[in-house]
């Protein structure tokens, strides 16, 4: 039995839009994926970035390189969340931004009472300022107590080599404190802790000295 034109040409029509849902469909999932694409690598730059940064940052505290790398299990944990697609992808890439985030956040809270992160002088300075006082100030107290004579004259006759005495202890604290850097060395600033020691012990000396011609 032949079918009559007009049903011919409605499953036609019926066939003709189904293909076309289809069709939009399909466009819709390209677009979509398209968009999870470009944003996956948009965010996989950013968070391999501060990575970097991260890494940097933990090396130079002395953290061993081999314990910044992930184990093979956790490679294959984070193959299987990534397995459903550029959409999946993306969603574990925000899940690491997180995280990232939440490290920094670490990092900058504890960096402030880790001295190893400070600059080398600030650092050096926490070691050698109190050496460098520590003499001067048992001189001014010996003066105040004693009102000058022989026990001021000694005490500043015995305070004249202490700059040089706090500055090796310095140097050696310093040493023993702090780690050298990822290059090996570290940096005990010998100007800048010489000049620490030496500026209190001087101001000290002359002010003593004047005390004493005026007394």
């Amino acid at each position: 039995m032949v079918e009559p034109k007009g049903d011919a040409w409605t499953a036609y029509l019926a066939a003709a839009r189904q293909l076309d849902a289809v069709r939009r469909d399909a466009a819709t999932a390209a677009g979509e994926q398209h968009r999870s694409v470009q944003a996956a690598r948009e965010e996989l730059t950013g968070v391999r970035a501060r990575l970097t940064a991260q890494h940097e940052r933990l090396v130079d505290s002395g953290v061993p390189v081999m314990s910044l790398s992930p184990s093979p299990p956790e490679e294959s944990v984070a193959a299987r969340s990534m397995s459903g697609g550029p959409s999946a992808v993306l969603a574990a890439l925000r899940t690491a931004g997180g995280w990232v985030t939440e490290a920094d956040t670490a990092l900058t809270s504890t960096g402030l009472f880790r001295p190893e992160r400070w600059p080398a002088r600030l650092r050096n300075l926490a070691v050698y300022g109190p050496l460098a006082l520590l003499v001067p100030l048992i001189q001014v107290v010996l003066h105040l107590v004693a009102g000058g004579g022989p026990v001021s004259v000694a005490a500043l006759l015995v305070g004249l080599p202490m700059p040089a005495v706090a500055f090796v202890a310095g140097w050696i604290g310093v040493g023993r404190l702090f780690r050298p850097g990822p290059d090996g060395r570290l940096d005990r600033t010998p100007r800048f802790g010489a000049l620490i020691c030496l500026v209190p012990a001087v101001s000290t000396a002359a002010g003593l000295l004047l005390a004493l011609l005026a007394g």
